[in-house]
């Protein structure tokens, strides 16, 4: 079905205002709203987290007494639970709005580890909430859609919040943007380089998405094993405090943490906790494509987000932007030679090889493997 016909019933219900973050499943959705209305005007805003998302729904209730539309993958409603049942529930405040959901990890449908449990446990987290929901499926038909539709707008009405579930290949979008920025460097090149200047000993924590993926095919293609990394599946935005955790316990080992512009503002409130803590054998590399490619591009933070000056004003001591193969190279080596927590912020291009493969051990594999290497001195 074509996210088109859910955003003219939208309109129909007095729902004008979308919010969210991007999910894959969601394509279809995402891609239209960005088509119809871009990011930075007053219908359509991309929140840092499901959360925040959540809240600007309240505001836009209060403000006007619409629901608003809130999408997100299943893998966010971890991060919308609290608003949603201490902020928009009927036993509080009572403020209606409509959550259109990505089933990634579907009992019986293929995924990837990170996604199955949340799979199993959607539906059954929405009932725990008491928030009525509708599975939409590729073979559904318009009108029972719009018949699903109406019911829950009508529980809406009674001042509670409802949810569109969407299966694999539900939604499609007729309009295609381009997301594409205008940055040259690859976040492929970007990692290599980072490999290349790490040392022997160093020990990575990388985040969710392809830029573990690139990471993993980065160490097989330089003949390398993969005991030095830590991929991180889903979680998106704790990459960060996973890498403090481990340099504080090993003074002695380089950690790098290599992050994404989404993950890093997603939960951007480790970035002081980190910088209190101050881990000299610390560094924190945050790849800035302005987009949450993984799940469809759309910009992060309209573009704009400038982690280097976050970090900085957080009270990291050492800061630097890159945006080519030499100036990372030469970031890194300074940063290295400080000997202090350092921030390296690589402006990259969005975009990814067609063929990116995943990653071959299991996260099982991936954490014994990571903790002997740990244990080694």
């Amino acid at each position: 079905m074509d996210a088109n016909v859910l955003l003219t019933l939208c309109r129909e219900a007095g729902i004008d205002f979308y919010t969210g973050v991007p999910d894959s499943q969601l394509k279809g959705l995402c891609d239209t709203l960005y088509a119809l209305y871009g990011t930075q005007g007053r219908e359509h805003i991309v929140a840092a987290n499901e959360g925040n998302a959540i809240g600007l729904c309240a505001g836009h209730y209060l403000a006007t007494g619409r629901p608003a539309l809130c999408y997100m993958q299943n893998s966010g409603l971890g991060n919308a639970v609290n608003p949603l049942a201490s902020l928009m529930d009927g036993k509080v405040y009572g403020l209606p709005c409509l959550l259109v959901i990505g089933w990634r990890g579907e009992p019986g449908v293929h995924d990837e580890p990170q996604h199955v449990k949340q799979g199993e446990i959607t539906l059954g987290q929405l009932e725990l909430m008491d928030i009525p929901c509708m599975v939409l499926d590729k073979t559904m038909e318009e009108d029972a859609f719009r018949a699903e539709f109406r019911r829950l707008t009508d529980l809406m009405a009674q001042g509670r919040t409802a949810a569109i579930v969407v299966r694999k290949g539900a939604l499609s979008c007729s309009m295609k943007p381009d997301y594409r920025n205008d940055r040259s460097l690859t976040r492929e090149a970007a990692a290599e380089v980072i490999v290349r200047e790490a040392g022997e000993k160093d020990i990575f924590v990388s985040t969710t998405g392809k830029l573990s993926r690139e990471l993993f095919e980065i160490r097989e293609k330089m003949g390398q094993g993969h005991e030095k990394d830590f991929l991180t599946v889903g979680s998106m935005g704790h990459a960060s405090m996973i890498a403090l955790a481990i340099a504080l316990e090993k003074p002695d080992r380089r950690v790098w943490c290599l992050d994404g512009d989404g993950a890093a503002l997603m939960h951007l409130g480790a970035m002081p906790v980190i910088a209190r803590r101050r881990p000299a054998n610390y560094l924190h590399v945050v790849i800035n494509n302005a987009a949450h490619e993984t799940v469809g591009g759309m910009p992060v933070c309209e573009g704009g987000l400038d982690v280097s000056a976050a970090a900085a004003a957080m009270g990291y001591p050492a800061t630097y932007r890159a945006d080519s193969p030499e100036t990372l190279t030469e970031a890194l080596r300074q940063a290295q030679g400080r000997q202090e927590l350092a921030l390296v912020e690589v402006m990259c291009a969005n975009g990814a090889r067609a063929d990116l493969g995943r990653p071959t051990t299991t996260p099982r594999e991936n954490r014994d493997a990571l903790m002997a290497y740990i244990r080694e001195e």
